[in-house]
């Protein structure tokens, strides 16, 4: 799933990369246009039920983030395998993977 990310990332000039801090907080995939713009990314292709779980590391691991040197993410979301793209009331939006195609 994370090759078929920096494929679609790429095709945007785009880079993907993986964050873990020194405290084991992570997040699979940052993509990162290096003009400021990036979106934080959880992947959850098994269960629907993953998604609060995903939604809440997101949220958590965003808010230690220091926006005065990187600017907030332009967005929060979850990949899953199915489905259908919605906004959760948390500023986490959930995309179905078929979605990301072109």
């Amino acid at each position: 799933m994370l090759r078929d990310l920096r494929i679609y990332a790429q095709a945007s000039e785009a880079a993907v990369w993986h964050f873990r801090d020194s405290h084991g907080n992570e997040i699979d995939a940052i993509v990162d246009w290096g003009d400021g713009r990036w979106i934080a990314v959880e992947v959850k292709l098994g269960s629907m039920d993953a998604i609060d779980e995903a939604a809440d590391t997101l949220n958590r691991v965003c808010q230690k983030v220091d926006y005065d040197l990187t600017g907030p993410p332009a967005r929060k979301v979850v990949i899953t395998a199915s489905g259908y793209a919605y906004d959760r009331p948390d500023s986490v939006t959930v995309v179905p993977l078929t979605a990301l195609t072109k």
